[in-house]
């Protein structure tokens, strides 16, 4: 067995393994607690023949270039520019909210103020965060931006986090800005990109590597013991480990849990071909559900597909070994929920062989891109580590 052990096969896990196993020629363990490699990212041919995301929908979306190329050794990708649409007062408007949305919220006539005066505020910029559509000093900006806010932004967030948009991190609101323009992609990045065969593949081929050894339905924290600055598994000292799980776990929860969402997410089968008006629905309005993703829409090639299956997502707090919201999936992150996590930090400190990456072991709402270049810089901290003497 390898002295190199990294917990969780998602993106940060698996791009490690695989840098640590190519470049540093060293063996590497990789344990996964699910059945499946990839983490959150997993998808899978149904019974249908629709590739579904089992953990909800994912895509890559990025202005650096190297981030796909890093992917294409890895899989066949092709360009998709995802578009949105979200179901406000009883009708579908678009998403993300831009130029477009603003006429059918208010209608053409009293949006043709508004829009002569978010183009005069916001002049030159692309996307503009809600909370300063709100905060701005025209009356008329700030209702919209209030009117806004309130429709979809409210509403949403405390379903999605389940608290308020004031206690939750301003960084999760700025993720879904307003569009100055038309422009109906739903991120405006230079590059977007989905897997031909799926995100499972990409996994597949990163993993297949003679130094890397994968071993799936094994709880890491069974075997796992930190001690005395040391760490071992199953009784051996472990040179390197990489931890890609809840922080909060790693440590037995001793200062309390930290608050993570989970999803459940059920899914309806129909005889179409076609379903819902786009690939993706939020419903901000909507009791209990907050967005539905039509699967067959984000396809590269659905000729073997029968009929259409839509999964819709019940966001709820995150329960360890629960059959439903037994998942963690995004970090809630508040002033308490940091404080508690510093705590945890507290903690890592005493294992210099200890290493913390992804969404969450760092407590912190990465996307997919900023994950995968965060691995790949922080491989380096660990290339560092277990090149240089540390005994």
């Amino acid at each position: 067995m390898s002295n190199i052990i990294i917990v969780g096969s998602g993106f940060s896990g698996s791009i490690l393994a695989r840098k640590i196993a190519e470049e540093l020629d060293r063996k590497v363990l990789v344990v996964e607690k699910r059945p499946h490699i990839g983490g959150n990212m997993y998808d899978e041919v149904d019974e249908h023949g629709i590739l579904i995301q089992k953990y909800g929908p994912h895509f890559l979306n990025t202005n650096k270039y190297f981030i796909i190329k890093f992917l294409k050794q890895y899989a066949e990708l092709f360009p998709f520019n995802v578009e949105l649409m979200s179901f406000i007062d009883g009708k579908y408007v678009r998403l993300p909210f831009n130029f477009e949305t603003v006429q059918q919220l208010i209608g053409p006539e009293k949006a043709e103020s508004v829009l002569a005066k978010l183009r005069a505020a916001f002049a030159g910029r692309d996307r503009v965060p809600v909370l300063e559509i709100v905060e701005h000093p025209d009356p008329e900006v700030s209702a919209y931006g209030e009117l806004l806010f309130e429709k979809a932004y409210r509403t949403y967030t405390s379903k999605m986090w389940g608290l308020q948009p004031e206690q939750i991190d301003k960084y999760v609101l700025d993720r879904v800005p307003m569009a100055m323009g038309y422009d109906r992609r739903y991120l405006n990045k230079d590059f977007q990109y989905l897997p031909v065969k799926g995100f499972t593949e990409i996994f597949k081929n990163m993993l297949d590597h003679p130094n890397i050894e994968v071993r799936l339905n094994i709880d890491a924290l069974e075997h796992l013991k930190l001690a005395d600055g040391k760490a071992t598994y199953d009784g051996e000292d472990v040179e390197c480990l990489i931890y890609t799980g809840a922080i909060d776990e790693l440590f037995g929860r001793k200062y309390g849990p930290l608050p993570y969402r989970s999803l459940d997410i059920r899914y309806t089968y129909s005889e179409k071909d076609s379903v819902q008006p786009c690939e993706i629905i939020s419903y901000p309005q909507a009791k209990g559900y907050t967005r539905s993703t039509e699967y067959r829409k984000i396809m590269f090639d659905d000729s073997a597909a029968a009929g259409s299956v839509v999964a819709t997502e019940y966001p709820l707090d995150y329960v360890p070994g629960a059959e439903v919201g037994g998942t963690p999936y995004y970090p809630v992150v508040t002033e308490d929920s940091t404080a508690l996590y510093e705590k945890y930090l507290g903690e890592v400190a005493k294992y210099k062989n200890l290493f913390l990456c992804g969404r969450l072991a760092e407590f912190k709402y990465y996307n997919m891109d900023v994950c995968i270049e965060h691995a790949l810089k922080y491989f380096e901290n660990v290339k560092d580590y277990l090149t240089k003497d540390h005994d």
